[in-house]
């Protein structure tokens, strides 16, 4: 089995706001905003959706194939990458761009806000899935508007299963766009916020699409998620985590859960639970990729949580 992960390789500069965003903006002056948040715990961490999937991948044992553009400053992420043994074959260097950065801070209420400057990712299309990668799943996540087209594009017309996760890059594309790739797709990832915005440009409602779909996934951050599948919907709790200390990364780790599940041929529940145990273990620490458990480790997480284990 090779999983697929296409997206973003970025740096994120992290910062903690130790206050409300709520409590410093002006509902009635929002036209023209000039606030500055005082951030005074700054770090640089690895991320991007694809190199966050393919982590949390690689912490299940398995062996993903990442896929992502990438700009001249990545000499550190890819050493990164070679210590974990995750291979960077597909990841294609850009002359002359940088890497994606995402720029980062959150407020006391886990709220964000992100700038975020795509650099090399802009340049995803050139990279190109055929049959001979050996992927049986792929999932497109955030990353280039045409790589992100031609990626679902090109799954379909190998019969690679595709998850499509717009993500953050939902609004760069219009109803027809994201109604081509949900077509394409045979899963469709969102959270609530882009589910609400998925059926404002389609005029679907999620249902509706699910019905076209091996399954609809919604996350719902610390209400859980639901998987609308096979005409039934499964309502998976959220796992209660050590701590609560930064949800940057943690929608990836989910995803990553939700993808092994989905390769090994788990049933619905199963495959939700294992991605709510992932998100939780990612929630307890800072950064996207400081968490570390063994194998063993992440199934007695999920038999602590639910009582047993599918692995």
């Amino acid at each position: 089995m090779k999983t697929l992960v296409t997206g973003s390789l970025a740096y994120d500069t992290i910062m903690v706001f130790p206050d409300r965003f709520r409590n410093h903006l002006l509902p009635d002056q929002l036209h023209i905003l000039n606030v500055c948040f005082l951030t005074p715990e700054m770090r640089r961490e690895y991320g991007g959706t694809a190199g966050n999937i393919a982590y949390n991948l690689k912490l299940l044992d398995d062996d993903p194939l990442l896929m992502a553009t990438v700009g001249e400053d990545i000499a550190p992420y890819l050493e990164r990458l070679q210590r974990l043994g995750i291979g960077a074959e597909l990841v294609k260097r850009i002359a002359g761009q940088f890497t994606a950065q995402a720029f980062i801070t959150t407020d006391l209420d886990n709220n964000q806000i992100i700038a975020f400057h795509p650099g090399a990712m802009n340049y995803s299309q050139e990279n190109r899935i055929s049959a001979k990668l050996g992927a049986t799943l792929a999932i497109v996540g955030p990353d280039g508007k045409e790589g992100m087209l031609q990626h679902s594009r090109q799954c379909a017309a190998h019969d690679i299963p595709l998850l499509f996760d717009p993500g953050q890059g939902l609004p760069m594309f219009s109803g027809d766009e994201l109604m081509e790739m949900v077509g394409l797709a045979s899963y469709l990832a969102v959270n609530d916020y882009e589910g609400k915005m998925l059926e404002e440009k389609t005029g679907k409602k999620l249902e509706a699409l699910a019905r076209d779909l091996k399954a609809l996934v919604l996350t719902l951050g610390g209400q859980g998620s639901v998987i609308y599948a096979d005409g039934k919907r499964h309502d998976i709790p959220c796992v209660a985590a050590d701590a609560v200390l930064d949800p940057t990364g943690c929608g990836d780790a989910y995803r990553a859960g939700l993808l092994y599940g989905i390769a090994r041929g788990w049933d619905w529940p199963s495959s939700g639970r294992l991605a709510s145990v992932m998100g939780s273990i990612k929630i307890a620490h800072r950064g996207a990729q400081n968490h570390a458990p063994s194998r063993p480790q992440i199934e007695a997480h999920y038999r602590k949580a639910f009582g047993s284990s599918p692995f």
